[in-house]
């Protein structure tokens, strides 16, 4: 049976004592929504549907990404810290006040409909639709919160109220390729760089179709010219591969690893200047490459866009699906269809030599 009493401040008490249970208290202005809430708990408890909502109640959303951001995301890949770290900033100016257990479906479905509208607006007071691909990994970050909350932190709730609504499409994906001339301007830019890591690191993109972070995290023993092979250790996909170079490949980390100006006791083939504090990390290339590509009239074209050229030319070159599977990474044919636009005047020719075979020529 709950106990009600009336505490000093005028409130009302509801406390409930019930063999299996923890006790559970909450405090009420009314006396007849103490009454309410008991009977409705004491129920529960009965049935077996109680949740302890105490914690969930009394924990924000922004004390709960914090705690998330300082439990979770370290054990994460360093290239997943850095964007779970950006999404968190839209989502707690959003949810940041509300406790996790005030935050419904419905609530995350306007969040979603607002971030893709660009509701929530930018200084100069216009919208700023956001992608669909960009609303999603937000609203995965915030559904992962709430399956690290119910399933490890104990908070009792109910539902995590991502699951119940409908995410945005990831779109089509990119169907960026260099044309001759793009990569002629974009080349004579690139090689006459002061720094040439710049020019090996562009080249070697298209010609490995490796991603630019595993480019700048190579290390000298990574690379095994006598057999024209680049091992990398870890990956977007957590999965171990093993690159092959072709001889322009094989050429540019000759030229990499001779570089008369790297460090002797220095491990990385692709490094930058020492920071405040002394240590060499990987060559940050953004700013440069910024740089270069607006010059080249190029101001569309991203870094991954030279993977995505890379893995095409695998493609028109004749290899199958399956190989260019094992050079790119990719873990499934979909994603990688998602890389490889052919240009259709490319297959005209093959067409064509088709006809030739059909018809005897």
């Amino acid at each position: 049976m709950p106990t009600i009493v009336k505490t000093p401040s005028g409130t009302w008490k509801a406390v409930i004592r019930k063999t299996g249970f923890p006790t559970t208290v909450k405090t009420f202005r009314l006396k007849r929504d103490a009454e309410d809430w008991a009977r409705r708990t004491e129920d529960e408890m009965v049935r077996g549907l109680f949740l302890q909502r105490g914690p969930s109640e009394r924990m924000t959303f922004e004390k709960a990404i914090n705690r998330y951001l300082a439990e979770v995301t370290p054990t994460k890949r360093p290239f997943t810290q850095v964007g779970e770290k950006r999404r968190a900033v839209p989502l707690t100016a959003f949810f940041g006040k509300y406790s996790l257990a005030g935050i419904t479906p419905e609530l995350v479905a306007e969040y979603r409909d607002k971030r893709l509208a660009g509701e929530d607006r930018a200084r100069d007071g216009k919208p700023r639709p956001r992608a669909g691909n960009t609303v999603r990994l937000e609203l995965a970050l915030i559904g992962h919160l709430f399956t690290i909350a119910i399933k490890e932190w104990g908070l009792g709730l109910a539902v995590n109220p991502v699951l119940n609504i409908r995410r945005p499409s990831p779109g089509a994906g990119r169907n960026r390729r260099l044309a001759e001339a793009e990569e002629r301007r974009l080349m004579a830019l690139v090689d006459d760089y002061s720094n040439p890591m710049m020019r090996w690191i562009v080249r070697i993109a298209i010609e490995t179709s490796m991603r630019s972070s595993e480019i700048t995290g190579l290390r000298k023993g990574q690379v095994e010219l006598g057999k024209r092979v680049v091992r990398l250790l870890e990956t977007k996909n957590t999965m171990p591969r093993t690159v092959p170079l072709t001889k322009v490949a094989t050429e540019l980390f000759c030229e990499a690893l001779a570089y008369p100006l790297r460090p002797k006791d220095w491990d990385l083939i692709f490094f930058g200047e020492p920071g405040r504090d002394d240590v060499r990390r990987p060559y940050a290339f953004n700013k440069a490459w910024l740089e270069i590509k607006a010059k080249a009239g190029l101001k569309d074209l991203r870094f991954h866009d030279l993977r995505h050229e890379g893995v095409s030319r695998l493609v028109e070159a004749g290899l199958t699906d399956q190989e260019v599977s094992a050079i790119s990474g990719h873990k499934s044919m979909q994603m990688l269809k998602r890389y490889t636009h052919l240009r259709a005047e490319d297959l005209v020719g093959r067409l064509d030599a088709i006809d030739r075979k059909r018809n005897g020529r």
